[in-house]
């Protein structure tokens, strides 16, 4: 029996077999690593929990050919600056809360989720609520009592989820950390409210 060419034997892609997944895993350590940096709060595109603190607005970048955040001044969450530590733990429960409520079973959080509801990504700057200086106001009572509001009289309609004071005001700080994340223009076809100077 004719020996077979070493390309054609099992010992060569058993061999071969061994090494092309130890460099994925390598290579997919190593790209899980550079993803967590760059999707950590604080990175380049994921701005610090303290950017409540700031004006968020969206300008068009015609390089990229998307609309990406821009911070602005400073312009507090309901008009307290927070330190670092409070933003951050108004955020996280905000984001505890959405869960909680289990939001993405109709709404979609930077495209995850479901598409019954509108996406909350860039919510923050959504021309419906109004003016920027009582969008805080509206976002929180909306929260609190969707029912008997403007944009919810039509169509698909958000229940009552019985959420408390803190937690509105929790989850409007969520909504507004959320809108400063660059997300490469998405989604698309998004207006977002004048703002006053």
């Amino acid at each position: 029996m004719d020996q077979p060419a070493w390309w054609a034997s099992r010992s060569y892609w058993r061999k071969a077999a061994i090494w092309v997944t130890g460099a994925s895993l390598v290579a997919l350590v190593f790209l899980s690593m550079d993803s967590l940096v760059k999707i950590s709060a604080g990175s380049q595109r994921v701005p610090a929990y303290s950017v409540i603190n700031q004006r968020i607005d969206y300008v068009f970048n015609e390089e990229r050919r998307v609309q990406q955040p821009q911070i602005g001044p400073e312009q507090p969450l309901f008009g307290q600056k927070l330190g670092a530590e409070q933003a951050e733990a108004l955020v996280r429960q905000g984001k505890l809360t959405v869960q909680a409520k289990n939001c993405m079973n109709c709404h979609t959080l930077l495209g995850n989720g479901a598409y019954f509801a509108p996406d909350l990504t860039k919510a923050w700057l959504d021309p419906m609520w109004g003016t920027a200086s009582e969008r805080e106001q509206q976002i929180v009572a909306f929260l609190l009592d969707p029912t008997d509001k403007p944009h919810n009289v039509l169509g698909r309609r958000m229940p009552n989820l019985g959420l408390t004071q803190d937690e509105a005001k929790a989850v409007t700080g969520f909504m507004k950390w959320m809108a400063a994340i660059d997300t490469n223009g998405f989604p698309y076809n998004f207006t977002p409210m004048k703002q006053e100077n």
